[in-house]
């Protein structure tokens, strides 16, 4: 690999985790908004993964988890990222490596509901201190979140195809749909 390219993972890298922290101190401090910027922040994990592949997202992730820790003055709005939003990226594309469109499913979605239902059993003012829940019954939340997370994975492919046609210089890359 020649010294452009590299030049470039390694820009594009920092960029991405720039863009990413600044997305979760958003979420930190705009009320309303959370999880739009939680899952804009979850974005240049794919990215990265597209230009530079797994070892590099997972770089991402660990690197935005601690500069996050450092950097975000309210702790508690860090757990959605480094449990869920952070990480799906590299979840994202470990699922789809299986050509079976159901375990695709069947991955993603038992990933958020595990996460989904520690976060809200165990540990919920922790996990969701800094998302509001309405207070609904759980046989109408967790369908909900789940109907929820179902639109959140399709934009995030759209998200992923837009990248792919109109950003990516190198159609070469590594499949991430």
């Amino acid at each position: 690999m020649n010294s452009s390219k590299n030049t470039f993972k390694i820009a594009f890298g920092g960029i991405c985790l720039a863009f990413t922290i600044f997305a979760v101190f958003l979420a930190s401090i705009v009320p309303g908004l959370e999880l739009t910027f939680y899952a804009v922040s979850s974005l240049f994990t794919a990215a990265v993964i597209i230009e530079s592949g797994i070892k590099a997202g997972f770089m991402l992730y660990g690197a935005s988890c601690i500069l996050c820790f450092i950097l975000i003055p309210d702790k508690a709005a860090l757990i959605p990222f480094v449990f869920f939003f952070g990480i799906y990226g590299v979840i994202k594309f470990i699922a789809e490596k299986s050509k079976n469109p159901l375990g695709q499913i069947i991955i993603k979605t038992l990933f958020f509901m595990a996460i989904f239902g520690t976060g809200f059993f165990f540990f919920k003012s922790l996990f969701f201190g800094n998302i509001s829940l309405p207070d609904y019954s759980l046989w109408v939340l967790i369908p909900g979140s789940l109907l929820i997370f179902i639109l959140y994975d399709y934009i995030y492919t759209l998200m992923i195809k837009l990248y792919r046609q109109r950003i990516k210089r190198d159609q070469k890359g590594i499949k991430l749909s």
